[in-house]
């Protein structure tokens, strides 16, 4: 391998990066506004849900259930019905989440120590958060039961009604729940997998259909130069996009950074290198641009987002897709990013997705390798 030939082809491929403003622009702009965009738009904490309320008895009793409800922090009451069909036309209108019905004689019936009736009408169309929802009304509901029982024994004369059970939760690595310490982690292997991946699928297409690509045919370059020193540029500007999204993520969102700066470099790099070898190789199997950009949109983007982790629960997926998942780089790529970034986690627990990103960067730098020979060939 010539450093020298390594050299002109890496300051080529910089020099059309440079030239290329707006690309260039969009490259560097791509990790802010992604991380913006995501940070702050896409949350997956539920709470302050949009509740009505139908109090048939207006009683202290019943008045007093509802200032339970206003005064949590799950529920937002937006409203007060009339009638029963004043909330089934907001849950069909979208303007409410959950529905509070309290039935008249709520108060006497309590009064009288008999059981009382609440209904809770609840939109399933987003099934995921109506269980949530579910969850926060059934355990504001128990608790208010238990609070009432034990003031009902209390003025009969007994003791104080305690739980047979003191739970005592505590939540490590995000102790506030906070959806964006889970999100933006996983943000920069997808930003970093569509930059890589997009943008070099395009440079040996490229050079066939400007017909350049016969000029370097005439040159005695090796594939493995060809590789390296056109994925160079690229991993350069992927690395500037990385230090891009740490500022962002630690100094805007405040994503606590726990583990090795050192380890979490080492692993972009690793990962930035498989990705951009990827792309050189979707690049070397068609002359097509348009081919190579739709290849790198189905084999990078959509399995990063989709099958990763990023979001969606890998455990909730199907059998087959589960063990299809394990084909995807950007998941272990999160899993050692949310590691670092969260849990402080070192190599000794992260090995196993670090070796794994090692031996996918390596085999995917043969292949492309192989599929560049294929093509001076």
């Amino acid at each position: 391998m010539s450093f020298r030939r390594l050299k002109a082809i890496s300051h080529k491929e910089l020099l059309h990066i440079i030239r290329d403003s707006r690309s260039l622009a969009l490259a560097m702009a791509l990790p802010f506004l992604m991380l913006v965009l995501f940070g702050y738009a896409l949350s997956l904490d539920v709470d302050h849900i949009p509740t009505m309320v139908y109090d048939r008895d207006n009683t202290p009793e019943s008045r007093d259930l509802v200032r339970q409800f206003g005064g949590s922090q799950y529920f937002n009451i937006v409203g007060y019905a009339d009638k029963a069909t004043d909330i089934d036309r907001a849950i069909d209108r979208s303007k409410i989440l959950v529905g509070l019905q309290i039935n008249e004689n709520f108060g006497k019936d309590f009064r009288a120590g008999r059981s009382v009736n609440v209904q809770i009408l609840l939109d399933g169309s987003d099934s995921n958060t109506a269980s949530i929802a579910l969850g926060y009304t059934d355990a504001l509901i128990q608790s208010y039961s238990l609070r009432l029982r034990s003031e009902a024994q209390i003025r009969r004369g007994g003791g104080e009604l305690k739980n047979p059970i003191d739970l005592r939760t505590r939540f490590w690595y995000n102790t506030n729940l906070k959806s964006r310490n889970y999100i933006v982690p996983g943000l920069i292997a997808v930003i970093l997998m569509i930059i890589a991946s997009l943008l070099t699928s395009l440079t040996i297409a490229r050079e066939w259909e400007t017909g350049t690509m016969e000029q370097l045919l005439s040159t005695p370059v090796r594939p493995a130069e060809l590789v390296l020193g056109k994925l160079s540029a690229y991993f350069a500007l992927g690395m500037t996009d990385m230090v891009i999204c740490l500022i962002v993520s630690v100094g805007i969102f405040g994503v606590p950074l726990r583990g090795n700066i050192l380890l979490l470099f080492f692993s972009c790099f690793v990962f930035l290198f498989g990705a951009l070898c990827w792309g050189i190789m979707i690049s070397a199997s068609t002359r097509s641009q348009l081919m190579a950009y739709q290849m790198g949109i189905l084999s990078s983007f959509l399995p990063s987002f989709l099958l990763s982790g990023f979001i969606y629960s890998i455990q909730n997926m199907p059998v087959a897709i589960q063990l299809f998942t394990y084909l995807v780089p950007a998941r272990y790529f999160i899993t050692l990013l949310r590691g670092i970034f969260l849990k402080g986690a070192g190599v000794r627990i992260l090995i196993v997705e670090l070796t794994f990103l090692c031996v996918y960067a390596a085999v995917v730098f043969v292949i492309a390798s192989r599929k560049a020979r294929q093509k001076i060939a």
